[in-house]
């Protein structure tokens, strides 16, 4: 049976939850356009800058810590998709906010918003 559109967003989600966990750059990178960029108060990132720093941070699998990402609301209009989610890491608390494009038949994250309300 072929996957909704909100199936498929879902799994970019759960590779995205999944890269973050195991700092596996390769499916973080698979999950985003390559003109992505991530912002938060007074930060911006591209891509690439963020998987450089992803990949010179400790890895959470590999510090213990617990699996506890989770999809708090996710609109899927066309070929255009808003996800929010939680995403705790180490001490932060972080809110993400996740905007998604089908562009050549294919779901990847565009956009994505962050800030760490554990502060």
């Amino acid at each position: 049976m072929a996957k909704t559109e909100a199936q498929l967003v879902e799994q970019i989600i759960t590779d995205y939850f999944d890269g973050l966990y195991a700092a596996d750059v390769a499916k973080l990178r698979n999950a985003f356009h390559a003109d992505a960029f991530l912002k938060a108060p007074g930060l911006r990132r591209s891509r690439d800058e963020w998987l450089q720093a992803v990949a010179n941070r400790p890895v959470p699998k590999h510090e213990g810590e617990s699996y506890r990402f989770n999809i708090l609301s996710m609109d899927v209009i066309g070929e255009q998709a808003m996800v929010k989610l939680e995403c705790p890491l180490f001490e932060k608390f972080y809110i993400d906010f996740i905007g998604l494009l089908k562009e050549n038949g294919q779901w990847k994250i565009v956009n994505k918003m962050y800030c760490d309300i554990a502060q």
